[in-house]
């Protein structure tokens, strides 16, 4: 219901801003900079399995929870067609625990998952530029806090992404953004020492939608 919601949004932000299209727009190219700042939903796809040391399943899954923040997006075109973007945000996730009968939290946790990725954008001088990427993100875990008596890591690393989205002239230097990335990120938690533990697939959708300005 939350994905649906968000991307219901997206979809009404973008039919406002197509009504009050102005004729004028500066197209981009080689040497331009564009700025976003976006509304984003990180959201993972987890249901691995929690096993014992020994490899025994338990009965359990991971679950991770959604969350909505601001992100900045900053992106430089290398050469006409093609750019560079760089992300920066944080959110925050509860890590629960999931079974029959059973919805435990077992951590909460800021992540940091900065993406950077190429870009290939097939008409950067109109109105519509759309574009599709592949790269790499970093997902650092910090701040976070044991529940309930567990103790549980969560080791940061690398992972790599796909994207697709697209800029849309509004006028002169401004634009209406929408972005979706597929973040894809394994990490080996480890409860209460290692007793516990499970390969965790966060792998989450990173939607957006925002407003940018060239520069």
């Amino acid at each position: 219901m939350n994905k649906s919601l968000f991307a219901a949004a997206g979809l009404a932000a973008f039919a406002m801003c197509s009504a009050a299209y102005a004729d004028d727009f500066q197209p981009a190219h080689k040497g331009t900079w564009i700025v976003d700042v976006r509304a984003s939903g990180v959201l993972p796809s987890t249901s691995d399995a929690i096993t014992t040391a020994a490899g025994a399943n338990t009965g359990l899954h991971v679950h991770v929870t959604d969350d909505y923040k601001p992100t900045l997006g900053f992106t430089y075109f290398i050469a006409d067609h093609f750019a560079i973007e760089a992300i920066l945000g944080t959110s925050h996730h509860e890590i629960r625990a999931q079974g029959p009968g059973t919805d435990i939290l077992v951590r909460d946790t800021w992540v940091l998952p900065p993406v950077v990725t190429l870009q290939y954008r097939p008409a950067p001088a109109s109105r519509l530029n759309p574009y599709v990427g592949a790269g790499v993100n970093y997902m650092l875990f910090y701040s976070g806090s044991n529940k309930n008596g567990f103790k549980v890591k969560t080791p940061s690393g690398f992972g790599y992404a796909v994207q697709a989205g697209a800029d849309i002239a509004i006028k002169g230097p401004w634009t209406l953004n929408a972005d979706v990335k597929k973040v894809f990120f394994e990490t080996d938690a480890k409860i209460n020492d290692g007793a516990l533990r499970s390969k965790v697939n966060l792998d989450p959708w990173v939607v957006s939608v925002g407003f940018g300005r060239k520069f």
